[in-house]
């Protein structure tokens, strides 16, 4: 494991680059952001390649931040509706960046943010503190994210977060993964446990209902191409857990190359990237974001995602690498 320097931010803040490796799998991450930058994996033949989205330097992340490359997002991962919610008789106001409604933080979310660092044994700890009120939410906020590669090499993101006063907390990583290294994924295949999901009205709210995939697009219970034209949350038929638990698989048949996610978490968005453009292409890398269910501060019948002090936000998602014969 090593450190570089990697660029200044126009304010001088330096960022660094540290670099992971273990098992035959290399893995750099930023301190802006938290950001996966690259994940180098060998295919069925033992070539490696950078299977996820992103670029070479600091000046394309600051130009292109619409899509989170690789990001460390919160404090709310995907969508408040209106840009506000109701916590203990106090409405929380914040930014309405994707209007009508709140995105992944706001105009200055976790992704933004340059993050203190710390080698731990295989891996990175990521450290900051959000003060009460950053883009509106409540509460002082100490938030950790440690990067970790196992014997194995697969990727471990473990998150901890405690807070002085009541808010929301619902973080993950934002990284597009394309197994092949180049091209579009829609032809990656997908096997996701997850036998419902949550609908949602025109702004890309959940509606409140949980529909089952059976006879749907979304029913990906058996392996089939991605395709595209998602952007949805999956409920995970595991639930809430403890412990990681493989929830979905996702393979690329022309380099062999698998990706396994396990998770804490009860829900996962499956986005396609058809917003993706330049240097990018639409469907160019798949992301698969473990997470809360979308609202669930203005929805009390989705798994809560509240904070208060004396306890302690607790996430945990596992990517492991893996190749199939032809």
């Amino acid at each position: 494991m090593h450190c570089e320097f990697f660029g200044t931010l126009p304010d001088g803040t330096p960022v660094h680059r540290w670099t992971l490796e273990r098992a035959g799998v290399r893995v750099r991450i930023l301190t802006y952001g938290g950001i996966v930058q690259s994940v180098e994996v060998p295919d069925r033949d033992g070539a490696r390649a950078d299977v996820v989205l992103g670029f070479s330097d600091l000046d394309g992340y600051l130009t292109h931040t619409g899509p989170y490359f690789g990001a460390l997002v919160g404090r709310y991962a995907n969508r408040i509706a209106g840009g506000r919610f109701l916590l203990d008789g106090l409405t929380c106001h914040l930014a309405q960046n994707n209007p009508p409604n709140s995105l992944h933080g706001g105009e200055r979310g976790f992704d933004k943010r340059v993050w203190d660092a710390e080698p731990v044994d295989h891996g990175l700890r990521l450290t900051r503190v959000s003060p009460h009120g950053e883009e509106g939410f409540p509460g002082r906020l100490e938030v950790s994210a440690t990067y970790t590669l196992d014997e194995a090499g697969a990727l471990g993101i473990a998150y901890e977060a405690v807070t002085d006063a009541p808010t929301v907390v619902n973080l993950t990583n934002h990284t597009y993964w394309n197994l092949a290294g180049t091209g579009n994924a829609g032809g990656h295949e997908l096997r996701l446990d997850a036998s419902q999901l949550t609908p949602v009205d025109a702004d890309l709210i959940p509606t409140g209902a949980l529909d089952a995939v059976d006879g749907t697009r979304f029913d990906f219970r058996t392996a089939r191409k991605v395709g595209a034209g998602y952007d949805h949350n999956f409920v995970l038929d595991k639930g809430l857990t403890e412990t990681a638990v493989e929830v979905a698989e996702l393979h690329d048949p022309s380099s062999g190359r698998t990706l396994t996610v396990a998770t804490t978490e009860p829900g996962l968005q499956l986005y396609t990237a058809e917003h993706l453009s330049d240097p990018f292409a639409p469907g160019d890398g798949v992301a698969l974001e473990t997470q809360h269910f979308p609202d669930s501060p203005n929805r009390p019948e989705f798994p809560s995602t509240e904070l208060r002090p004396g306890g302690v936000y607790r996430s945990e998602t596992v990517y492991g690498f893996g190749v199939r014969g032809q």
